[in-house]
Parts: structure tokens; sequence; C-alpha cells
């Protein structure tokens, strides 16, 4: 039988009772190689692992799955003859069935076969399984309940099974057929899922949801398909762009839509009005994220990486002239990559759009920080400056500061203060400098205590300050801190 992944649907479900049987997890497999070979597993080094294998179900498995050795006659006692003839091609698995860990749930993704263990390259029609931009993508999409839900550009099926348990209607769509058949092996038995094949949002025409994941083809580029999973066929980041500007019209009011995206950077245009042109100026609040930019010649080397391209080959030399004048022809001098997050609002309301860069280090999912940056937006949209004066505010529990000191170089002893940071260690992890006064008028705020009026005031009064001219500086960095989350409006406290 020639393996095609259309069979896979109605064996997943017994697969998946097989794996759960024998431990095939990712705990399972970790305990059982330990973890030198289980951190070789990750590196790609499949000798040290194969070594660890043993004649019992779960070593069968791992070689038949993991390293995709030539199955055996154990093998076929395991799984099963029937199954496993339509698993294999040339005697051996031919789709990857790997287990992953998501929202502390065991679940096995299906997909074609990588070129992390073995020697292969990704066709044109290849279907990506869990990579890192799938997983960051996951970290950034609440988990409160909604009634709907739909993932544009499903591929295998990740983005859905990260919300099975708090959506009551799923659907994926995906213009690559072969990617659905992955995608229904991944949520087979799953009946309140519903996958429907075509381009953008044209299977979902004229429907709207609670929730929009999207994870497009938004790699930049020439206007060219070389690959389904991440190229889109538009110029530069006009994959990135259609979904930004269409997904409003498919969201219920109040409904927010997560997005992996890229964009341009260009010396004409800072790369933060270019997102925001994609959004219309009433009825969204948006929070752009920009995690990292790069120039244009690292980008194309990565993307070539991608695809099993030695850099030294001539292949690559050409493809590299030819992508990197492309890029030269339309002034890109850097490539950004983020995520957008958007939440619809009344038409009548003006479009509240922060884009900014968040580069630090983190470890924490984003996603309970989008639910609070969506909250606290609301609440700076429908109060005056006189509003948040008056206003009482929690310091938030994991805020912290920070301080440096310098050697001081002009008595040549001792060390002299240069910063002063206000840092939050949960989250993203956001950093500002701030002065002592503003750190002195924080520290004496307190829901059931004065408004940060009468805070500043007291302050200005008891060191013999202006509060004319310390209000309106204290007022503008406090707006900061309650945008980023250090400071929590009382009000904004039990929804917190």
């Amino acid at each position: 039988m020639t393996f095609s992944p259309s069979n896979l649907a109605s064996i997943a479900p017994n697969l998946r009772e097989l794996f759960r049987t024998h431990n095939f997890t990712v705990s399972g497999i970790s305990d059982y190689l330990g973890p030198a070979a289980t951190d070789a597993w990750r590196r790609g080094e499949p000798e040290a692992v194969r070594r660890k294998l043993g004649s019992d179900p779960l070593g069968v498995l791992i070689a038949a799955f993991i390293l995709k050795d030539p199955v055996t006659a154990a093998t076929a006692q395991l799984v099963g003859e029937d199954v496993l003839a339509q698993l294999t091609d040339n005697g051996r698995v031919a789709a990857d069935i790997m287990p992953h860990v998501i929202n502390d749930t065991d679940h096995w993704v299906f997909s074609d076969v990588d070129a992390s263990l073995i020697q292969h390259v990704p066709g044109p029609d290849h279907v990506l399984g869990v990579g890192a931009a799938s997983l960051s993508l996951l970290g950034t999409v609440p988990l409160t309940p909604v009634q709907t839900l739909l993932d544009l550009g499903t591929g295998s099926g990740v983005q859905v099974l990260g919300q099975l348990g708090v959506v009551k209607q799923l659907t994926g769509t995906d213009v690559h057929g072969r990617a659905l058949d992955y995608a229904r092996a991944t949520l087979a038995g799953h009946s309140h899922v519903e996958l429907l094949q075509g381009s953008w949002f044209e299977p979902v025409a004229g429907r709207r949801f609670d929730r929009i994941v999207a994870n497009p083809p938004f790699v930049v580029g020439l206007p060219e398909v070389g690959h389904v999973y991440r190229d889109s066929g538009l110029n530069l980041d006009g994959a990135s762009e259609l979904v930004i500007s269409q997904l409003v019209d498919h969201l219920e009011p109040g409904g927010t839509a997560h997005v992996l995206a890229a964009w341009v950077h260009t010396d004409s245009e800072r790369w933060q009005q270019r997102v925001a042109s994609w959004l219309p100026d009433n009825g969204v609040c948006a929070w752009v994220i920009q995690r990292d930019v790069v120039d244009p010649e690292m980008y194309v080397g990565t993307w070539l990486r991608d695809e099993s391209i030695d850099p030294r080959s001539e292949e690559a030399a050409q493809r590299t002239r030819v992508w990197l004048d492309h890029f030269d022809r339309h002034g890109v001098t850097g490539i950004g990559f983020g995520y957008v997050a958007v939440q619809r609002l009344d038409d009548a309301t003006p479009s509240d759009i922060v884009a900014e860069e968040m580069p630090q280090a983190f470890t924490d999912p984003l996603r309970d920080e989008v639910t609070e940056h969506f909250l606290r937006s609301e609440w700076l949209r429908t109060v005056s400056p006189q509003d948040i004066l008056d206003s009482f505010y929690l310091l938030r529990p994991s805020v912290a500061t920070e301080s440096v000191a310098v050697a001081n170089t002009d008595s040549g002893m001792g060390l002299t203060d240069t910063v002063l940071r206000l840092v939050r260690m949960d989250g993203p992890r956001w950093s500002h400098e701030i002065d002592q006064h503003l750190l002195t008028i924080i520290s004496g705020l307190h829901p059931a205590g004065l408004s940060l009026g009468d805070v500043i005031g007291l302050y200005c009064m008891a060191n013999d300050l202006d509060e004319g001219t310390l209000t309106p500086a204290a007022l503008g960095a406090c707006i900061d801190l309650i945008r980023h989350g250090f400071l929590i409006p009382a009000a904004l406290i039990e929804t917190e």
C-alpha cells in the first residue's frame, strides 16, 4: 500500500491509545532515555538515542516513530500489520507522529517527516509539525472560554489543539489539502472541530468568530510559492498585511485575534506606521509586538537553511542574489517579526493601536499579559488625565527596583549611581527607567489609600517642589506604568 496522509485519520485514535498504553509521551520518552540521550534527541543526534533502546514496546516505538528506523516484526506485532501498512513507505514510518505537551495535556501531532533525525530535504508540499513559531504563538493565545474559534492556516492542527478545552466550536482552514489530511489525524475524535479547505478567509466568508488564531505563511520574499507552509505568493509582507487587514471583518464584537506576523523595515517608513496602516481607523484595539528584527542577509540565509540548502552551494548563491536584489529594489533594510493581538471594538470607537518592541527574554506565556493589556487599554480609553490622578492603584506584587552604579572616575574611589529601574519579575519582564521622585510617589500608592494626585501633592509639599511642574511629568510616567502593568487601577484589581 502506498502511503497517503488521507488514511491517517481513521487509524489515529487507535495509535493514540497505543501510545498512551506504552507511555510514548514526552515525559515517558525522556524518562526512558535519560537526560543525556534526551538532549541528544532534541539536538538531532540519532545514534546516541538508538543505543539506549531495548526490545520493549517503548523502545520499539521510539525506533520506528522517532528515529524512522526500518520497521520490524516487533513493530508489526505491536502496532498491527494493517495499521502499519497505512503508515509506512519503503519499510519505514512515512509520517511524523510526535508527542507534545500542550497546555499540560499529552497530544500527538501528525505531519510530514522533517530533517531533524534523518537526511531529508522537505519538498514544496511539506507539512510542518510543531515548530518554535507554533509554540510561541500558542503561548500568546488566551485560554478563557469562548464559543467559536477560527484557526486560519491550521497546518497540522497545532493551534486547534491548544484551544480544544476552552472553545465549544472550532474551525480550521487551510489552502493545502495535504495539511488538512494531517490535521484530521491530529484532531481525530474531536467532534466539535470542523476543517475546511480554501484560500485565506474564503472558506468562512460571512462568518464571525469570538477568537481567531493565525500562523500564516509569512516569509518575506518574492511573490512566488516555493513551499506551501511558509510562502504565500504575495510580495514582501503581503501575507501579514492580508491577514491583519481582513481579520477584523471576521471578529464578533469584543472578539480577539492573535497572529504571528512579519513586516519589512524601510528608510521611508517606520515599521510601527506600516503595521498600523493595515488596521482600520476605527473599531479595534491592537497590540503589535516586535520580538526581533534582522538584516536582509541573515533573513535570507536563515530561510535557505530552513530548506536544507547548503549556503555554500551554487543553488544557495543564486537564490541569495535574487532574494537580496529583490529586497534592494524595494528598499528593505530589515525584517521584523512578532505578534499582533487585535480586539474588536465598536465601529464608532477610534482605533487604539500600540506598536512596541519586546526584545527582552522572558519565560512566562504571554497570554495573560495579552488579556490584561486589553483590560488596561480599555480603562485608559475611558478615563481623562484628571480621572487618572483621582484614581487609586496597586503596585504589582512582582515589581522590583534595580539600581546600577559605576566606578567614580572623577574621584578615583567609590561608586556613582547612574540608573534606577523599575522591573517586573513576571510576564514580559518590562523594565522602565525612573527617578527617585517617581519611585517615592508610586511607593505611596495603595488601593485603599490616597489617590495618585494626592500622593503627588503631599510629596511636593514635603520636599518643597512645584506641584504644577511635577504632576504632568509624574502623570505621563504613571500612564506608561499602567499600560505595562506595574500599576493596577483599583477598578481592575478584581478583573485581573
